[in-house]
């Protein structure tokens, strides 16, 4: 037990806890799903492209297959499993996945569908020509090597990348807290960007959206609004919102059209795509698409929506855009490893990371090439002095018979170099160059000494080189190589000619990879903003309000034309002691003007209203208007331009009227706005657009009108009681139920109807003009078997009418079927009354 005891260590589990959860994170992070910054890739990305520059699988190599190198990928350096090596190789061939393909392939590795590849043994692969250019100077010790999982084998750090990966290819990644989603660009663009900063590194973001205008994705498509490139590319965080192409086919003969969509936003799956849209069309939130059908090929994608006609293309394309993935929202966040610690980078900061990397590759690889170019010139060097002092040399290898004798003569000896040095262009500043450190001539005609490596190759000399010829080429090698290692040192003293060459080399991947955008960039910024709008069909519709607040629209062209004395057809469904209250015609685009039992006003769309069947009960308004307690909606009205020169005119049922302008009603409120004040338990009835010289008829109950000029009436502010319009008689219990309005010059007849279905038309000119607050004249004989006059419409001879009961019956007829009669008359049936059945209202159509 105590021998147990010792190896018990007391922990904080808190403090443990935090350690290993940190521990793991930073190995998420680091190992596995971040980009480093300066070479855009992953440690999986990295060590796949390390495994295949090792086994050859180059650009200019035949193809390995994809089994091979997955093998040697986990055997050496991943520790994980095959499919997830695969997978990732898979993606870095797929041209619909990367902006620049890192990896060609032969077989299948899937589609734009969501295929999968096919099995890893029957695809080859091998590396594209842009993936040489990341793994170029691997060779001239430009980075460090780590111990791979095991320490048996080595792989680079960093690869010595001349191309801005991050920026041309994107990347993508889940880490522990932290995400990354960084788009891909155009290799122009990215290196005109990084040219751009080279000349002026003080250069600000907004400049370097010059050079680099956006995102540009392998699938095309459009980018809608400048606004989230500006903060993605300021702040390193920003969104965009992502469009597939479209274009419009118009068949003359036919009358119809047809929407092709050729191009996908970045990462969306085509057949998700149809699938959804195809639900969508099942479920008829989208309206009016004929046929759908995907036509992709190897030639590109093509997707083929036939419209059906008299619909319009662009309500079909803002429903597409809205409900499916045909536009998309690109989320950007910039973060990559920097320094080995994740970072959330502007566009500057990335492409200052990635000059600073070429920096330092370029000037490691310099100090590499000096080193061996000062070991050649070293060599050179010393054939060149053995030459010209050739027969000493051989008299001293013919008088020994051992190799090691030969060496120890040679190098013991001090040896001149005599002015036929001057034939062969060995001048003075040349032989004596300072960059050449391991040189041992110091002047002409004193001694030299030979080092090791000099008298091995001097040993090693073929006869061939002993010709004054050869002599002469290896002294024009010797000069040219010292010129080169002077200009390799310019590079690593000057720092503007180091900027130089990495300019020059940057203007060379460009000449070779560079191509031209494919996603284009609308720079409107609220270009992506759909109204909703836009998404509904212009059509009439009938809009029914009950006693108890439930409203709803539906199709006019569910109710086929009935002739006069019809049953009609039923509407809508209706609670226990509900009915019918108002009705409306309207067209789903239009605006409401809803006033209330308190003289209240309130706006609505149409196309905000529930659209139902005839069998439902609607919604209740409440919940699209915030009414008060006890309040209800009286009265509807369209209204869609708010003129300064027109009035809203209301009247009561106690026949009070009142004129106001228009543009007093132009600005919606929430909670809505005071239109009239009313007393004396008054009810608005009815209001109506006034405009200069019009006439003003008020129907009442008992069949009176009265008909005066607009002129009689003075204009007055929203929160006024009004006038007297007619002079009702009390002990009759008469009220107002219709208001109309008579344009100057009119000829249209006044359609009257009674609350048992008996109506009438009549010229409106046979109703003479009067004072206002005047007891009116008879419009229509009211008795027990016609009842109550329900309302008055002004009508056309082509006209149509919907004529609706409390219990929820709707007629829809011709004006033309009903004659012409003289206002002292009672009327012919419009539509036939079951028992308890009264009409309750009528509306134009």
């Amino acid at each position: 037990m105590n021998s147990f005891a010792k190896e018990i260590k007391l922990i904080n589990i808190e403090e443990e806890l935090k350690n290993s959860y940190l521990d793991y994170a930073m190995s998420v992070i680091v190992g596995r799903a971040l980009p480093d910054v300066r070479d855009g890739l992953k440690p999986v990305h990295r060590r796949i492209l390390y495994a295949m520059y090792i086994l050859g699988n180059t650009w200019n190599k035949s193809y390995k297959k994809s089994a091979r190198i997955v093998g040697d990928v986990i055997g050496k350096y991943h520790p994980h499993g095959d499919n997830a090596v695969y997978d990732t190789i898979v993606r870095l061939v797929q041209s619909f996945s990367l902006r620049y393909p890192l990896i060609k392939g032969q077989g299948n590795f899937g589609s734009i569908d969501g295929d999968s590849a096919a099995a890893m043994r029957y695809t080859e692969i091998k590396m594209s020509k842009i993936s040489q250019e990341i793994i170029n100077d691997l060779e001239k010790n430009t980075v460090n090597y780590l111990f791979n999982y095991d320490g048996t084998e080595k792989i680079p750090e960093i690869m010595p990348t001349k191309i801005p990966n991050l920026l041309i290819n994107g990347s993508s990644g889940i880490a522990v807290g932290m995400t990354t989603n960084i788009p891909p660009h155009n290799i122009t663009e990215v290196i005109n960007g990084c040219l751009a900063y080279i000349n002026d590194n003080k250069i600000s973001t907004k400049e370097l959206m010059n050079y680099i205008t956006g995102p540009d994705f392998p699938t095309s498509g459009i980018i809608y609004g400048i606004n989230g490139i500006q903060n993605a590319y300021s702040t390193g965080k920003g969104k965009i919102f992502l469009r597939g192409r479209t274009k419009i086919i118009k068949n003359q003969k036919k009358n119809y059209k047809t929407i092709i969509i050729y191009e996908l936003p970045y990462q969306v799956n085509k057949a998700k795509l149809i699938k959804k849209i195809a639900l969508l069309i099942k479920e008829k939130k989208i309206h009016g698409i004929k046929t759908l059908r995907d036509e992709s090929d190897k030639d590109g994608i093509r997707i083929l929506i036939k419209i059906k006609k008299d619909i319009s293309t662009k309500i079909i394309l803002n429903n597409l855009y809205t409900l499916t993935p045909l536009q998309t929202t690109f989320s950007i966040n910039m973060v990559s490893l920097y320094r080995g610690e994740p970072v959330l980078m502007s566009l500057k900061s990335i492409i200052k990371a990635f000059i600073s990397h070429r920096r330092e590759i370029v000037i490691r690889r310099t100090n590499y090439q000096i080193s061996k170019d000062r070991n050649k010139a070293h060599i050179l060097e010393g054939l060149i002095v053995a030459l010209l002092n050739i027969e000493e040399i051989i008299k001293i290898i013919r008088s020994s018979k051992i190799s090691e004798t030969i060496k120890n003569k040679i190098c013991i000896k001090s040896w001149k170099i005599p002015d036929i040095s001057q034939l062969f262009l060995l001048k003075e500043q040349k032989i004596l160059n300072s960059y050449l450190n391991n040189s041992n001539l110091v002047k002409f005609n004193q001694s030299y000494h030979f080092s090791n490596n000099q008298i091995k190759a001097i040993l090693d000399l073929k006869l061939n080189k002993l010709t004054t010829l050869e002599h002469k080429k290896l002294c024009i090698e010797y000069q040219n190589l010292i010129y080169k290692i002077s200009k390799l040192f310019k590079i690593i003293n000057d720092y503007k000619y180091l900027m130089k060459v990495i300019y020059n080399e940057l203007v060379m991947i460009k000449n070779e990879f560079g191509d031209k955008r494919k996603t284009e960039i609308i720079l409107n910024k609220n270009a992506h903003i759909i109204d909703i709008k836009d998404l509904i069909v212009h059509e009439k519709v009938i809009i029914t309000l009950s006693y108890y607040g439930y409203i709803k629209y539906h199709k006019i062209n569910e109710y086929r034309l009935q002739h006069r004395g019809g049953k009609g057809k039923l509407t809508t469904k209706l609670k226990e002691n509900d009915f019918i209250y108002k009705i409306l015609v309207a067209d789903t685009h239009d605006n409401i003007l809803c006033f209330s039992s308190i003289g209240k006003v309130y706006w609505l769309k149409v196309y905000n209203i529930p659209q139902s069947s005839r069998f439902s009960l609607g919604k209740p308004i409440i919940n699209l208007i915030t009414l008060q307690k006890k309040e209800k909606i009286t009265n509807l009205i369209i209204v869609n331009k708010y003129k300064n020169t027109s009035n809203l005119i209301m009247v009561t049922k106690k026949g009070i009227v009142k004129k106001t302008n228009l543009q007093k009603f132009s600005r919606p409120r929430s909670n809505g706005i005071i239109a009239i004040k009313l007393k004396n338990n008054d009810t608005l009835i009815s209001t109506s657009i006034l405009d200069i010289e019009d006439k003003i008829m008020l129907f009442t109950s008992k069949g009176k009108v009265v008909k005066f000029c607009e002129t009689k009436l003075r204009s007055m502010g929203r929160n006024t009681i009004g006038v007297k319009g007619i002079n009702i008689l009390k002990q009759k219990s008469d009220f107002v139920v219709s208001l109309i309005i008579i344009k100057k010059l009119s000829s249209d007849n006044i359609f009257t109807i009674t609350e048992n279905g008996y109506g009438k038309c009549t010229n409106n000119k046979l109703f003479p003009i009067r004072n206002r607050y005047t007891k009116g004249i008879l419009s229509m004989i009211i008795n027990k078997r016609n009842g109550l006059l329900v309302g008055a419409l002004k009508v056309k001879k082509n006209d149509q009418i919907v004529i609706i009961t409390n219990l929820g019956t709707l007629i829809r007829i011709n004006i033309s079927e009903i004659g012409i009669i003289g206002r002292n008359t009672q009327g012919v049936t419009i539509i036939k009354t079951k028992p308890n059945e009264t009409v309750i209202g009528l509306q134009k159509i």
